[in-house]
């Protein structure tokens, strides 16, 4: 099945070749130089599956804090061969790309400007491109993200479940969007009922709080029911197999672990430093939990304002996700940006702000990137320096969310049915 005209096969053939040829020079790179090119993290995979496939928990390979589901899926590294885990990764990027095009389409882009947004933002952006081929895992979760949205807004919600449950066993953050999701899929089970619809879908005239009452209401129907029983119980499903095989370091290290984590390395957060003072105090854990609470506010708001357009909210929700969390890094950017093709034709602002704000990421990441180069490789006592420096981050990246939210108007389109070939 063909996923749109020849543009399209372009724009997918040229990612897959600049992807294929990253992957061969990673190769090259990690035989011949210090500063090897695949992530740190592949290894991991890597020793995970080789432990699967002598019938032992992948979690006698510390630092493997994953689902044994990946384990599972990269045994041909130990099988076939080493690269396997990459092309699944490359393939998984693509598909993601595929699949943003579609949407694109179905909210009723062009042709042309569904391929163009796609290739610029993500199948010729250089960031995802070096994140698959260097050997992480987050093409398969962002594709599992937009297969999820893409179904919800097709119509589709066993498919979307399914595709949301796997999500959620792959990676935690995709919870975030449950509440949105349930909003979206009450406000279009109300505009199918007509004369009660309307009236459902009214905002309050009295009170926030008979408003948010309505939101409630309106999550009670068969659609949302059977989004949440169909992915619970491919979650669950999963959760209870692979419990019966490792036991508790299952939960602990699939799960537990990424709620409660508290990384005291340097890294984009604005809470590392933070973290990394009072780790030996008996507030740490406290100070980590507490670290939530903006996140969950913030979240909240935005899925109240903006759940009608639910590429739009996810995009928010992981843009705030991700720059308001305890632990940020360069991988989980990829988090929003497979979101961003499918906003972009909505943003409605010049040229050059659009310019400047990406010159201003790009540069929040550079006064990061130079300080943590000093404290990594020459030793440096610097964690002042990058804590300051996320802090600016932190700010550049709110003032883009904003900018975002300022300039989005989505006009009214009729979806397009795809041509099946």
């Amino acid at each position: 099945m063909a996923v749109g005209p020849p543009g399209v096969g372009a724009a997918l053939g040229a990612a897959l070749l600049a992807r294929l040829g990253l992957v061969l020079y990673g190769l090259r790179q990690d035989g011949a130089m210090r500063v090897r090119y695949t992530d740190v993290d592949y290894r991991v995979f890597t020793d995970a599956a080789r432990l699967v496939t002598e019938g032992r928990s992948p979690y006698r390979r510390a630092t493997y804090r994953y689902t044994p589901l990946l384990a599972w899926l990269l045994t041909p590294n130990v099988c076939l061969t080493e690269v396997f885990g990459k092309l699944l990764f490359v393939a998984g990027d693509l598909v993601a790309g595929a699949i943003a095009y579609r949407a694109l389409r179905r909210r009723g882009a062009a042709a042309g400007q569904a391929c163009g947004c796609c290739a610029a933002a993500w199948l010729l952006n250089p960031l995802p491109m070096a994140i698959s081929s260097r050997g992480n895992a987050e093409a398969l979760v962002v594709l599992l993200v937009l297969a999820t949205l893409y179904f919800v807004e097709e119509g589709s919600i066993g498919k979307a479940a399914v595709c949301y449950g796997l999500a959620v066993h792959m990676k935690i953050y995709p919870l975030t969007y449950a509440l949105p999701i349930a909003l979206h899929l009450g406000s279009r089970q109300c505009g199918r009922e007509g004369a009660v619809g309307v009236e459902c879908g009214k905002k309050a005239k009295f009170t926030f709080v008979v408003y948010l009452w309505q939101l409630f209401v309106k999550m009670l129907n068969r659609d949302v029911l059977l989004f949440g029983t169909v992915a619970g119980s491919v979650l669950a499903a999963l959760s209870v197999a692979f419990y019966s095989l490792y036991g508790w370091e299952f939960l602990e290290h699939a799960y537990l672990y990424h709620l409660t984590r508290r990384d005291i390395r340097h890294n984009f957060s604005p809470y590392f430093y933070m973290l990394y003072l009072t780790a030996e105090s008996k507030w740490s854990f406290a100070l980590g939990l507490a670290a939530f609470l903006p996140q969950l506010l913030l979240l909240l708001i935005v899925s109240i304002a903006f759940y009608r357009d639910l590429f739009f909210c996810c995009f928010l929700h992981t843009a705030i996700f991700v720059s308001f969390n305890k632990v940020c890094t360069s991988q989980y950017f990829v988090w929003y940006l497979c979101l961003l093709p499918i906003i972009m034709p909505s943003l409605k602002m010049s040229w050059r702000r659009g310019v400047l704000l990406l010159f201003l990421w790009f540069v929040g990441q550079g006064l990061w990137l130079a300080p943590a180069y000093f404290l990594e490789f020459k030793g440096y006592n610097t964690f002042l320096v990058i804590w300051l420096a996320g802090l600016l981050f932190l700010f550049i990246n709110s003032l883009i969310i904003a900018q975002i939210i300022s300039h989005y108007q989505k006009e009214p389109q009729v979806a397009k049915k795809l041509k099946q070939r």
